[in-house]
């Protein structure tokens, strides 16, 4: 059955699925074509007249008229799957798609790792598969921020299996603020949903750290950001039934985009901080507020939409 990490994984390749073919092409030493097209397909064959058989993930490079190449991803993190299963995915796609397939097995246990690496005789005459398998052996400690920067989805896998190591979380929780990548967002949880209770403990750990600037989209920070937000509330309210309702939610929203900033990592100066908890304009307060969640500079929170 599906769990976290499964699932997780899954969006890591789907999210980028050049990820399959640089680990296929510089980490395992598979020769793929040569080409910059690369999708998602559907990962549900039929071989009539078979019942459907369904893979985690199915990436094609070339053309949709002319595929140059298929790679199936699977997730194992355990010896469940009877190994013929991926022969015959691969046997499947090759047929619908009529081009040559690899099948890429990643494996977060190095004991699963070893079994699923061993040739797949299918039964079938002539056809024996040789599966590509990435296990933890073959994923690198990334411990240099700038590297973890370049190669965020890598990163999250290294935290995965390396994350035991500080350098490693180090290194990529630094690298998160200055990424730009459409999906970095989404990095973060990657990395937590995949550790261990024990890595999870550490990224916690160095997130709160004052020196490192965590996003407020992690879990750890959505928590206690939750709480700071839920506290300044109620302070506000507190406030308002002596001045005011009014006043009382400007002061909330006020409180809130400081936090936002705050738990942001932004050292925020007295006059931008006097002049949020002082404007008494609501709607005001909640664009800064909506702002500071993805606000690159200080600056960014008041520059006006043109």
């Amino acid at each position: 059955m599906p769990s976290p990490r499964h699932d997780t994984l899954i969006k890591l390749f789907a999210d980028r699925p050049e990820l399959a073919v640089e680990i296929l092409r510089d980490f395992l030493g598979a020769d793929l074509p040569a080409t910059p097209l690369i999708r998602r397909e559907a990962s549900t064959f039929n071989t009539r007249p078979s019942d459907d058989i369904e893979a985690d993930l199915v990436l094609v490079l070339g053309p949709p008229q002319t595929p140059a190449h298929a790679i199936i991803v699977e997730i194992q993190q355990d010896k469940s799957k009877d190994p013929r299963q991926l022969a015959r995915y691969a046997a499947a796609l090759w047929l619908m798609l009529g081009c040559d397939v690899s099948v890429l097995v990643i494996c977060p246990d190095r004991n699963v790792a070893a079994h699923y690496a061993q040739p797949i005789e299918s039964g079938l005459t002539g056809f024996r598969l040789r599966p590509w398998v990435l296990g933890p052996d073959g994923i690198p400690a990334i411990t240099d921020p700038q590297e973890a920067a370049a190669h965020l989805d890598l990163a999250a896998l290294s935290v995965m299996v390396h994350g035991r190591d500080r350098k490693v979380i180090e290194a990529f929780t630094a690298a998160l603020p200055d990424v730009t990548d459409e999906h970095a967002p989404d990095y973060y949880e990657y990395a937590y949903n995949m550790s261990a209770p024990e890595i999870r403990h550490l990224m916690e750990e160095i997130m709160k750290s004052a020196s490192t600037k965590w996003p407020v989209y992690s879990p750890f920070a959505r928590e206690h950001f939750g709480r700071g937000k839920a506290e300044g509330m109620a302070e506000g309210k507190a406030e308002g039934k002596a001045e005011g309702k009014a006043e009382g939610k400007a002061e909330e929203a006020g409180r809130s985009v400081l936090l936002v900033l705050a738990a942001r990592g932004f050292n925020v100066p007295d006059e931008v901080s006097t002049r949020i908890v002082t404007c008494t304009d609501l709607a005001q307060l909640e664009t800064w507020l909506a702002r500071a969640a993805t606000a690159q500079t200080l600056q960014g929170l008041f520059d006006e939409v043109g």
